[in-house]
């Protein structure tokens, strides 16, 4: 518990800090071309490798830079990572990564939000190429051609739909991985982002169950999962079990339930995706001496994650206000959580489009 507390006190910290920075365009940039794969390797697995070797392999002399979700560290369903981000970005790196950057702080955030912060990571990282694995289905294949073709494809409720020619392309809705895709090519398309020809898109591999890689690790017992994983991943993972240092899904009670009892409606309606219908349940139906009775008072949302969610924002109480200002920021820094050696570093440096450029410490 102690560990997740220091990283939780120290990423507020960090929050704000880059709250109070500005973003300071860089005047040169350099003709490297800079693959930028976005992801949380929650832990890096088979399917994260074989994207970044295909990839790798189609553009051999391209600086890869692995995005990986930050601050805070809860995953997009809301709940606390295996790993914290420095060791991720240590196996991304060993596994052939050139330069791991901090993304957005994915659990505390809208979908919508946080795929806008990641957009304009890509744009400040001046990006070649985006590679994204994806699950065939039927239909899909014509959204990814028009993608390439730098059409605006957005989804809605059902649909998707081609904006540049006002077509409706698919009624259905998305599997998850192939969601994102057409999430970011609303928001890429939002932020006035040429992705022509950027997206390298990479069918998904069979035989690897996020379910099962997990609870591996909470037995610590690797024998189902040895083939899904690179080694270096499950050597890691070990070295961490016996440091006691999985985070996975361990919470600052103590801060939810303070959020929970003590913050007035008002302030419970400020917080991000918090609305005045939430708010006041959770005030109506305390206090909470434990989380079971509050998760009984939060709400159904739109997705299927959205207690977890809840419980990220009560658990970090940062108003609505204070994350759109933080977006319209973003990236007002670019932190760096590891890299493979100065020379990548210094070619990194020259390609971004932004001045502040730091080192995760």
């Amino acid at each position: 518990m102690s560990k997740v507390l220091d990283i939780l006190r120290r990423d507020k910290k960090l929050f704000y800090d880059d709250l109070d920075m500005d973003f300071v365009n860089s005047d040169e940039t350099s003709d490297d071309n800079l693959i930028a794969d976005f992801t949380e390797y929650n832990p890096l697995h088979n399917g994260h490798f074989h994207c970044m070797k295909t990839a790798k392999h189609m553009f051999p002399d391209s600086l890869f830079v692995a995005v990986v979700p930050g601050l805070f560290e809860r995953s997009g369903r809301g709940i606390p990572y295996i790993l914290p981000r420095e060791v991720r970005a240590e196996i991304a790196i060993s596994v052939g990564a050139d330069i791991v950057v901090e993304g957005p702080p994915m659990g505390i955030m809208g979908s919508g939000q946080y795929s806008l912060s990641l957009c304009k990571m890509f744009k400040a990282l001046n990006t070649t190429y985006i590679p994204r694995g994806y699950k065939p289905v039927e239909g899909f294949d014509e959204i990814l051609k028009r993608i390439n073709l730098g059409h605006h494809i957005a989804p809605k409720p059902y649909k998707i739909v081609d904006k540049t020619t006002n077509e409706i392309l698919l009624r259905d809705k998305l599997e998850e991985d192939n969601y994102v895709i057409t999430s970011f090519s609303n928001s890429l398309s939002k932020i006035g982002f040429d992705y022509t020809n950027k997206f390298i898109f990479v069918e998904r591999i069979e035989g690897v169950s996020g379910t099962l890689i997990r609870e591996s690790i909470l037995n610590d017992n690797f024998d189902g999962v040895i083939d899904m994983m690179p080694s270096k991943t499950i050597e890691v993972l070990k070295r961490e079990i016996n440091n006691d240092s999985i985070i996975y899904g361990i919470r600052d009670i103590e801060s939810i339930l303070n959020t929970a009892n003590n913050f007035t409606l008002e302030e419970l309606s400020s917080l991000n995706l918090f609305n005045d219908k939430l708010a006041k349940n959770i005030v109506e139906n305390g206090p909470y001496d434990n989380l079971e009775e509050l998760e009984k008072s939060i709400l159904y949302g739109f997705s299927s994650h959205f207690h977890q969610r809840v419980l990220s924002i009560l658990e970090n109480p940062i108003p609505k206000k204070t994350v759109s200002q933080y977006i319209e920021k973003y990236p007002a820094n670019i932190r760096i959580l590891g890299y493979k050696n100065d020379e990548v570093l210094e070619k990194f440096i020259k390609k971004v489009n932004n001045e502040n450029i730091s080192l995760f410490s």
